[in-house]
C-alpha cells in the first residue's frame, strides 16, 4: 500500500516557488489547509490537521515546514490516529522571544517524543532557528537530524525549487 504524502504549512502557507506547492503541483501531494494562515491559533492548526489525517488514513507521511513542525509537534501529544512519518523542515523556534505575536497557543514547543518515524531537516542560517535549537527538537522528538547546509529557511526564499534533495530524504522516510 502506497502512503500519503500531506503538506503542512507553516505561517502566511506556502507560495507558488516554495518546495511544498512545487511538489504538489508535480507529485500531486495535497495539502492541509488552515482557516487563517496569517493569524494562527494552534488548537485550530491542530484540529484541521486531525481532520485532514482521518481523512486521507494510516498510510500518511506529512511534510511540514516552519510553524507546521511545532503543530504536528502539538498533534502528536493528542491524536489517537496514526501516522507512517514526518518529514519535519526548518522547525521554527515558538519559544524565541521574537516569535511572531500573530501566531497563538505555540509555545511552549512540545518536547516529547514522537510516536512515529521522523526527520528534522535544518539549515545552517535559518533566521527561525539555530541549529543547536533544531537538534535539540530532532533529539525531544526521537528524530533523525540533517544539516542541509546554509539555505536559509528551508522556504522559497531559499531558492530549493522541487527541491530534490528534500524529496530524496521523504523517500529514505517512507522506506
Amino acid at each position: 500500500m502506497s502512503s500519503i504524502i500531506l503538506t503542512v504549512p507553516g505561517l502566511g502557507s506556502s507560495g507558488p516557488l516554495h518546495w511544498q506547492s512545487q511538489w504538489e503541483q508535480h507529485y500531486g501531494y495535497q495539502r492541509v489547509e488552515q482557516h487563517n494562515w496569517n493569524h494562527p491559533v494552534c488548537a485550530d492548526w491542530v484540529a484541521q490537521l486531525e481532520a485532514a489525517v482521518a481523512s486521507a488514513g494510516p498510510n500518511v507521511v506529512l511534510a511540514a515546514h516552519s510553524l507546521a513542525c511545532a503543530t504536528i509537534a502539538h498533534w502528536a501529544r493528542t491524536t489517537q490516529l496514526t501516522i507512517a512519518g514526518a518529514m519535519l523542515v526548518g522547525p521554527a523556534d515558538v519559544d524565541r522571544p521574537d516569535f511572531p505575536p500573530e501566531a497563538v497557543g505555540f509555545a511552549p514547543m512540545p518536547l516529547h517524543k514522537l510516536p512515529f518515524p521522523s526527520i528534522v531537516v535544518a539549515s545552517t542560517n535559518d533566521e527561525y532557528v539555530t541549529l543547536a535549537r533544531a537538534q535539540e527538537f530532532a533529539q525531544a522528538w526521537g528524530s533523525r537530524f540533517m544539516n542541509v547546509g546554509a539555505k536559509g529557511h528551508l522556504n522559497s526564499d531559499s531558492g530549493l525549487g522541487l527541491w530534490p534533495e528534500g524529496q530524496a530524504l521523504l523517500q529514505k522516510l517512507m522506506k
